[in-house]
């Protein structure tokens, strides 16, 4: 029976960083190259907005492979925040930073999400530039949006080292260290590109 739970246990946390990286992590850059396009006006962002919302059975393809997923990765992620200890002795100093902040952006992101959805993709309002500016002209929401955008790009950044170990990826240490280098700079480059859309989208369309 402990074997069979820990297979359970096992399979679990393959399909969480499976989840985390195929789906969720790609709809994180896209939602970011989309985003982007605010740094070109108000009209490149509200073109590429509009190409997303034509694309055909857009809905179903949201709820299926982009809301169950990331709610999974979501709830799971948080059981195992709260759940899991903090490999105090198993890692070096570095990893056991690294895997608290995992724990601690998981769940701001998190609420990030769910709140940052909850004003944009389910107001009823196709999402426009002028529809961002407003909100994101509130000082509260725009510190917020940032907050939440640093800690999703760290979390799915240095989510790939722990999903590149689980898939068998990166096997050495040597492999593994590397690995942390190279998730280090993209969460730099994402975040980068996050932050400097949200801070287009406080100037008024032109």
């Amino acid at each position: 029976m402990v074997q069979a739970d820990g297979h359970s246990q096992y399979l679990l946390r393959r399909l969480h960083t499976l989840a985390g990286v195929i789906p969720v992590g790609l709809f994180l850059l896209e939602h970011l190259f989309t985003n982007s396009m605010a740094t070109n006006g108000a009209a490149a962002f509200n073109s590429a907005a509009a190409t997303i919302e034509g694309i055909p059975f857009l809905h179903f393809i949201e709820f299926f492979f982009i809301f169950v997923p990331l709610i999974y990765h979501g709830v799971y992620g948080l059981y195992v925040a709260f759940t899991s200890g903090y490999n105090s002795g198993q890692f070096h100093w570095w990893r056991n930073v690294m895997f608290i902040l995992q724990r601690i952006t998981g769940i701001i992101t998190f609420v990030f999400i769910v709140f940052h959805l909850w004003t944009t993709r389910f107001s009823g309002k196709a999402p426009t530039f002028e529809m961002v500016h407003q909100l994101v002209s509130n000082p509260a929401y725009f510190w917020f949006m940032i907050i939440g955008t640093v800690a999703a790009t760290f979390h799915f950044s240095n989510g790939l080292w722990s999903f590149s170990i689980h898939w068998g990826i990166t096997v050495g240490q040597r492999a593994q260290r590397v690995m942390s280098y190279v998730t280090m700079i993209l969460f730099i480059v994402l975040a980068g590109v996050g932050v400097d859309a949200l801070i287009a989208f406080t100037h008024a369309a032109s």
